[in-house]
């Protein structure tokens, strides 16, 4: 058996998890004052995740940049190779909020939205 400890994130009580893993899968959560709480604790296990935040070049815009995100969480192995990615991209204006800059961006079925609008 081996024991992991996360804080979660889940929700902004940030509680302390205790995960118990056997033979690599998750045999017990404590420590979660929410379900939501467990939920992470078997995800952050097998198949961490996070939101990608940065920003994009924009050509003929009124800003140089715009702020985007992943529309999902991103798998977190995966983040450096997404980072490159949109660190090659360069945007004509207009953009809208929500706009798909990237689709399935470095083929992890997580799309990049413009966080903003810009003219």
């Amino acid at each position: 058996m081996e024991e992991k400890k996360f804080i979660c994130v889940s929700c902004p009580l940030g509680c302390g998890l205790n995960v118990i893993l056997k033979d690599g899968e998750v045999a017990s959560v404590s420590g979660n004052n929410c379900p939501r709480g467990a939920a992470y604790a078997k995800t952050e296990v097998s198949d961490p995740r996070r939101v990608f935040a940065s920003t994009v070049r924009i050509t003929g815009g009124k800003l140089p940049v715009c702020p985007i995100r992943s529309k999902t969480p991103a798998p977190k192995g995966k983040l450096k190779e997404i980072a490159r990615a949109v660190a090659e991209l360069n945007v004509r204006a207009p953009i809208k909020i929500g706009q798909v800059l990237i689709h399935n961006v470095c083929d992890t079925d997580v799309d990049i939205v413009a966080c903003r609008d810009l003219n």
